[in-house]
């Protein structure tokens, strides 16, 4: 099937008329549907609270460990010059 045969069978495709869907399913989908917009607005809510855990953990260790400031030296310089 070369391009010009696959375009017309995809446009014949998308110019049929969808499926009608059986009215009894409609309570069903949208309770599936409500559902899964529940579920996705928990996990929204659960990883934007995990993220916000992790700066203020970053945030507390960062004030208390103080990284960015050098380590005191292990051993003291030799003395020159006495």
């Amino acid at each position: 099937m070369n391009r010009p045969e696959r375009e017309a069978a995809v446009r014949r495709i998308m110019e049929r008329t969808p499926p009608q869907v059986p009215p009894e399913l409609y309570p069903d989908i949208v309770r599936r549907g409500g559902r899964m917009l529940r579920r996705r607005k928990a996990a929204r809510r659960l990883m934007w609270l995990l993220l916000w855990t992790a700066v203020v953990a970053f945030t507390v260790w960062a004030l208390m460990a103080h990284p960015w400031v050098e380590p005191p030296s292990e051993t003291t310089p030799p003395l020159t010059g006495w």
